[in-house]
């Protein structure tokens, strides 16, 4: 009965089911690919944390490891004393001799208390500013190189000027006898009976000049070195593994501090001019100064070279740990969907 019912039908009858039937598979296709992208897509509120998280963590472990070396590079920078290899180790030697060996990680407690949520705002605020200048939205938009600078460089402005308090009292532990500031707390306090809150933002200026190549480099290099190497490898991942993002990031902090050193050196005299005892109020009576007493290699890019050791193995630990625990950190939060 059934078969003479379907064989009574017009050709116009079984064009109209065909329709439906399409129709309705249609609508199940977009409901199960709805239901997928919902539970494979990451909320920006979860990129977000996850991008917090791992940010504290890289910057943790770079600066852990550097830490003898940041220490040695900002005594010689705050000195009119030469900078060699040899004073270098000196310093290192003497410190270990007179203080003991934890000595070498004096001021790494404000280390830590600046650069957590410095590394954790500059990842994420990079991760934002991308998203907000549009850079890679898809791949047949092409991001042009000043967007790509640009996104790193308000990423630097924005993690420094919410932290600067900290790296100026990283600054003044670095340079001074243990006796002199026992804790970050004691720092702030003396600072603001003694010289005033406003010493807190001291040398604020030339440091946001410094981050804005400094920034805008690193990530850009990054960015470039990884989406080409990526493009190379013929691969479909958005990580590009440990070991490649540990150079390519060596490669972005070796050009990046390159970039912005002789700022670097104005800003610690400034923040360090009370202890120092020399006089070093604005840019450019610092800059006249450091020029007229040192000249331009022995004054600007005094530490240069330790920098050019430290530097990359900084930034290349903390692009490659940051890369890393944010790709772990994403799974599970996709595996908890």
């Amino acid at each position: 009965m059934r078969h003479n019912a379907v064989e009574g039908r017009t050709p116009a009858d079984t064009a109209v089911v065909l329709k439906e039937e399409s129709s309705k598979l249609t609508i199940r296709k977009q409901h199960h690919d709805s239901a997928v992208k919902k539970e494979t897509k990451l909320s920006n509120t979860e990129h977000v944390v996850t991008s917090l998280i791992a940010g504290a963590i890289a910057g943790g472990a770079a600066k852990t490891t550097i830490a003898p070396m940041d220490r040695t590079k900002i005594n010689f920078q705050i000195s009119e004393s030469r900078y060699s290899a040899r004073e270098a180790l000196r310093f290192l030697s003497n410190t270990y001799r007179n203080e003991g060996l934890l000595s070498l990680w004096r001021g790494n407690s404000a280390t830590m208390a600046r650069i957590i949520p410095y590394s954790a705002i500059q990842f994420t605020a990079h991760e934002q500013w991308k998203r907000i200048l549009h850079v890679d939205v898809d791949k047949t938009h092409k991001t042009s190189s000043f967007t790509r600078f640009l996104a790193g460089s308000l990423a630097g402005v924005t993690s420094q000027s919410l932290t600067y308090p900290l790296d100026l009292a990283r600054a003044r532990m670095a340079v001074t006898h243990k006796e002199q500031y026992r804790t970050l707390r004691e720092v702030f306090v003396k600072i603001w009976y003694e010289e005033g809150p406003r010493t807190l933002y001291r040398g604020y200026l030339p440091t946001v000049l410094g981050v804005i190549p400094y920034a805008g480099v690193s990530f850009f290099t990054y960015d470039t070195l990884k989406r080409n190497y990526m493009e190379y490898a013929g691969s479909t991942s958005k990580q590009a593994g440990p070991l490649p993002s540990l150079a390519f990031g060596a490669i972005a902090g070796l050009l990046g501090q390159s970039s912005s050193y002789p700022l670097d050196i104005v800003r610690r005299r400034m923040q360090t001019s009370p202890i120092s005892g020399m006089q070093y109020k604005t840019i450019f009576g610092t800059l006249k100064k450091i020029y007229r007493d040192e000249g331009i290699i022995g004054g600007f890019y005094k530490g240069l070279s330790m920098n050019w050791v430290k530097g990359p193995v900084a930034v290349g630990i903390s692009f490659a740990t940051y890369e890393s625990i944010c790709d772990i950190l994403r799974q599970i939060v996709m595996l908890c969907h």
